[in-house]
């Protein structure tokens, strides 16, 4: 049984920085790229970044480079997400999910996922 979970989540004040993790069981992970996306409120879901299985090649939305940096530890099965300068906008639920071995250029089409976490909740006050 494939189980993906994020944690690290919080309340943090505008211009801080959190680290969030996922951890992944049950599946191959080094296998699979995986990718980090949120949900603000009456919003639709937005892809972050996604980083291939081995982590050599990573993808950013435009609006979070600079600010969110990806990687991971396969020998951890572990993915981060590295958040700073944070704004009141990026107070969101944060996911993480499993794709194939590569993020390709539709990386943040969020059915191309297979496994999901339930989601870390992020709030930055201003």
């Amino acid at each position: 049984q494939v189980q993906v979970a994020e944690s690290g989540g919080g309340s943090v004040q505008a211009g801080g920085s959190l680290r969030l993790s996922c951890t992944a069981s049950g599946l191959q992970f080094d296998d699979y790229a995986m990718g980090w996306f949120r949900q603000a409120p009456g919003k639709e879901r937005e892809g972050i970044s996604c980083i291939t299985d081995g982590g050599g090649t990573t993808y950013y939305a435009d609006s979070m480079k600079g600010r969110f940096t990806v990687s991971r530890d396969n020998a951890k099965n572990t993915l981060y997400l590295q958040m700073s300068s944070l704004k009141p906008e990026d107070t969101a639920i944060y996911y993480c999910a499993a794709r194939g071995p590569y993020c390709s250029s539709h990386w943040s089409d969020a059915e191309d996922y297979k496994y999901w976490g339930q989601g870390t909740q992020v709030t930055v006050s201003s």
